[in-house]
């Protein structure tokens, strides 16, 4: 394994016997940059048209629905979330495909038309179909987010360094979906109308599909292996030590992160005086957050994924507390973007984990499993945070700080505990790792 041309990526010559010159046999190491630029092209479409779908179809029904028009924007909205409860089974066609690429490229084609259609009927035909329409999109989601992030742990040819960084990158195309999502709704709503706005999100979807089917294929599953059930996968990520760890990491912060901008809307009208300058603080929030997954893919994010995450949880219980007692704009203004960072760089921890520790042969499963959950209780953390608002934006970032301390607790008592249980140490790359991987390939009983 280890004196491969592959692994050392220097040139060897080929054994000979005769007289003849030796002729030397280069061995070039796989297009990593080439394809890690398509996969994030890919990405930033699919992700920026996801992101934007929200605002563009609550735009368009406020536009077209009369009185009642934000009240149906904001079920349409719903409904593009609410389906992500449906990732985990949807995820199992990942993972025994053969080709995992069609499946992306057609979830990222019905995502698009049934956006577009739905656009184009908005207003003109009975809401129950739009409606319909809506919610096969929202289908189409867990496949959009952690199911295309999947693919990209499942390519060959990275190195660690290479891996941690592309996933650094991954994490970015998130920020950009989210923040230039909505953005570009807004532009081209302005000059072209919501409708066309949301027309052209659907687009960019079917033209990622195009792109998708430009990268690696990646490993078939491997024959004779039974694919798992939707209680199997969530039994791997409840029994492998850091997939829980992380699990119960990502939940909690998600629940404080998806209320963090309705509270930071609100926080920076009392301190600025403006409704402008609530939105503003919230955009610094998500323009931090792309910064950091940026930094993340410059610089890959150093150290054992999970201690990483780990320490990057205090890092955010940390800049949450800073939020709280800001005592300025311009300091809210700091501490907001430190927390958005902080929460990027959390993510692309948690990335790592499940690509070193999900089994491969239940890695769409595991990671999209995963991302609904963040999802749903991300949800549930924006609707908590509207709720409670009239305890005051200081006070629910306080408890955002205490619910982000608690996380911490639960994954180092975790830890301690397993410790106790198995004082061996499992590195990154541990045979042991693949051995459980191993172990989980089979069904379950």
């Amino acid at each position: 394994m280890g004196d491969s041309p592959e692994d050392t990526g220097t040139p060897r010559t080929s054994p000979t016997t005769d007289t003849s010159p030796v002729t030397a046999v280069l061995v070039r190491p796989p297009r990593t940059v080439d394809t890690l630029v398509r996969y994030l092209l890919t990405a930033c479409l699919v992700r920026t048209a996801s992101g934007g779908a929200a605002v563009g179809l609550f735009t368009l029904a406020v536009r077209t629905g009369g009185s009642g028009g934000a009240t149906l924007g904001g079920v349409l909205a719903a409904l593009l979330t609410a389906p992500y409860v449906v990732g985990p089974w949807l995820a199992g066609v990942l993972d025994r495909a053969l080709d995992a690429r069609r499946v992306l490229a057609a979830s990222f084609v019905l995502f698009g038309v049934a956006l577009a259609a739905a656009a184009l009927l908005l207003g003109r035909i009975h809401f129950l179909v739009v409606a319909g329409l809506v919610t096969v999109a929202g289908m189409c989601g867990p496949l959009v987010t952690g199911g295309l992030s999947s693919r990209l742990a499942a390519m060959d040819g990275w190195d660690e360094h290479g891996r941690r960084r592309a996933e650094g990158w991954d994490s970015a195309t998130y920020g950009v979906g989210n923040t230039f999502g909505p953005a570009a709704v807004g532009a081209v709503g302005a000059a072209l109308g919501a409708r066309t706005a949301v027309l052209c999100l659907g687009a960019a979807a079917a033209l990622a599909a195009f792109t998708l089917l430009t990268l690696p294929a990646g490993a078939p599953p491997v024959k004779g292996t039974e694919p798992l059930r939707v209680r199997q996968t969530f039994r791997i990520i409840a029994t492998v030590g850091q997939l829980r760890r992380v699990m119960v990491a990502m939940a909690l912060t998600a629940l404080v992160a998806g209320g963090i901008t309705v509270v930071a809307t609100t926080l920076g009208r009392q301190l600025a005086g403006s409704a402008e300058a609530g939105a503003a603080l919230a955009a610094v929030y998500g323009f931090g957050y792309l910064a950091g997954s940026v930094a993340a893919g410059i610089v890959p994010l150093p150290g054992e994924p999970e201690r990483t995450s780990t320490l990057l949880v205090a890092v955010s219980a940390a800049t949450v507390a800073c939020c709280a007692v800001a005592p300025s704009y311009t300091v809210a203004v700091v501490t907001f973007a430190a927390t958005g960072a902080a929460g990027a760089l959390l993510f692309t921890a948690t990335l790592a984990v499940r690509s070193v520790h999900a089994p491969p042969e239940a890695r769409a499963q595991v990671y999209v499993s995963m991302g609904a959950l963040k999802m749903a209780v991300s949800s549930a953390g924006t609707a908590l945070a509207g709720s409670l608002m009239a305890l005051g934006p200081r006070m629910l970032l306080g408890a955002g700080c205490a619910v982000t301390l608690f996380a911490l607790a639960s994954v180092l008592g975790d830890r301690r505990i397993s410790a106790r249980r198995n004082p061996v140490p499992v590195t990154e790359g541990d045979s042991s790792v693949r051995s459980k991987s191993r172990k989980f390939s089979s069904p379950i009983p």
